[in-house]
């Protein structure tokens, strides 16, 4: 019972068998024994799903890796991702049915206001459009430059410049191609308005060659 206690079953185990075995009839040991028992059958069901929910993580890894690659999706992890808690590239409704569609965290990032919007589900099938339909009126936009008809949306590419990313485009069509890439599995979208578009391009350009 003091292993049993200690969680030590094999060695509780062992000690009942053998006490067991020379006193069959042993009241006390017969229910330790029974208690020894009920407790291994509770630690291997417990390993058992956790070996399951691994084999499931794999499988849903593998298929979430080969989506990506079908669409020519280009993905790069740093050391120092930024804690999204739950949130995470995942394949919906499905995780492990290839023809689910791609889901991805994003941030809308409003550079000339130092503010920003997250999104913890944006589908590879709906635009930038869609989302700031819903975003906007911006609270803290009190000089009303933002809305949908007078921003324009830019992503950084692989090599640090940028793109100009249609609003009214298909995330997947965004990002498929290679020309940018889905850091630490978070799509980062600047928010600009077209009136100060050139000096964020300025900026931009600038810290580049910084």
């Amino acid at each position: 019972m003091a292993l049993l206690k200690l969680d030590k079953v094999e060695e509780a185990e062992d000690a009942a068998t053998r006490g067991l075995a020379v006193d069959p009839e042993n009241k006390s040991l017969q229910t330790a024994a029974k208690k020894i028992a009920d407790r291994k059958a509770v630690k291997e069901r417990i390993v058992a799903r956790k070996k399951a929910e691994e084999e499931r993580a794999r499988k849903e890894n593998l298929v979430l890796s080969t989506a990506l690659r079908a669409r020519q999706i280009r993905t790069r992890k740093t050391d120092q991702p930024p804690d999204m808690e739950d949130s995470k590239i995942r394949l919906v409704p499905d995780p492990l049915s290839p023809e689910s569609s791609v889901e991805f965290p994003a941030v809308f990032l409003y550079p000339m206001d130092a503010q920003s919007d997250f999104i913890k589900g944006f589908s590879e099938m709906h635009t930038i459009e869609d989302h700031l339909d819903y975003i906007f009126p911006l609270p803290w936009d009190t000089k009303k430059e933002y809305n949908v008809a007078n921003v324009e949306c830019f992503m950084q590419t692989v090599t640090g410049g940028l793109i100009k990313a249609g609003k009214k485009v298909p995330l997947l069509q965004i990002l498929t191609g290679g020309k940018v890439e889905v850091v630490d599995q978070l799509v980062r979208i600047f928010i600009v308005p077209s009136s100060k578009t050139a000096a964020f391009i300025a900026e931009m350009k600038a810290r580049k060659e910084g």
